[in-house]
């Protein structure tokens, strides 16, 4: 299967906590850092999540924030600290690469906001992902 979803970040299951409608799955990405994907139960039965699950994190790149610095207060669980590799931007949008170890994300976002964060090649930034837009597929 063919996806249009650019984010694609392998990993492994490190923990499946399930609840009744909803669980959460934290996973190792193969870069070392920890993801949470907060997904419903009966996806984890059907997928047959477990620890040592091979899988990829699947995440929009609308869906993908960036900060340029630590922020604190916030309810986003997945921050996963980058580079800025490259910037393409339109007339209102842009296209922001990030390299994370392990792999690659592309965020997109207005293209005020990359200049009001003074994006450009080489800024460090912290990718923000809530753990209800992370999917799962097994590999």
């Amino acid at each position: 299967m063919s996806l249009s979803i650019r984010n694609q970040l392998p990993g492994t299951v490190t923990a499946v906590t399930p609840g009744e409608a909803m669980a959460t799955v934290k996973v190792r990405l193969d870069g070392g850092q920890e993801l949470t994907a907060a997904i419903t139960s009966e996806a984890v039965e059907e997928l047959g999540l477990a620890e040592g699950s091979a899988v990829r994190a699947l995440v929009k790149s609308t869906e993908i924030s960036l900060a340029t610095g630590p922020v604190d207060g916030l309810s986003i669980r997945n921050r996963l600290p980058g580079t800025v590799t490259g910037i393409a931007t339109g007339g209102a949008m842009a296209s922001v690469k990030v390299s994370v170890d392990g792999g690659d994300l592309t965020s997109a976002m207005t293209k005020d906001a990359v200049t009001d964060l003074g994006l450009g090649a080489g800024t460090a930034v912290i990718a923000l992902i809530k753990s209800t837009e992370v999917s799962l597929a097994t590999v």
